[in-house]
């Protein structure tokens, strides 16, 4: 399986695994709550196989980068958080970190 493959996997889970965090509301809610702890073991279950091939410092970054800016976007569109221009700027310069790690090689 492609480990770029595997990290995207990694951060799709983690996007969920703390998208379910706050529709746990405290761990007050037993499905988002139990979702929590799957999503996060298959996040880390998926990056630790992405590192095999995939540097660690690169998926790393891209793996909590993407992960962050993903989280926000969630935020913005399906929990109504603030849409500011300042966080915008500051994701669109995580995305192009990320990015710049990415062409950097780091793939084996």
């Amino acid at each position: 399986m492609s480990s770029w493959f595997l990290l995207v996997s990694a951060i799709v889970f983690e996007v969920g695994g703390t998208t379910s965090m706050k529709l746990s509301d405290g761990f007050t809610k037993l499905t988002p709550s139990v979702a929590i702890f799957l999503l996060y073991a298959l996040s880390f279950i998926s990056l630790t196989y992405a590192i095999k091939r995939i540097d660690l410092a690169v998926a790393y970054a891209i793996w909590s980068g993407l992960g962050t800016a993903l989280v926000a976007v969630v935020g913005f569109l399906y929990f109504g958080e603030a849409f500011t221009l300042f966080k915008v700027a500051s994701l669109g310069l995580t995305v192009v970190g990320v990015y710049g790690l990415y062409l950097s090689g780091g793939i084996h």
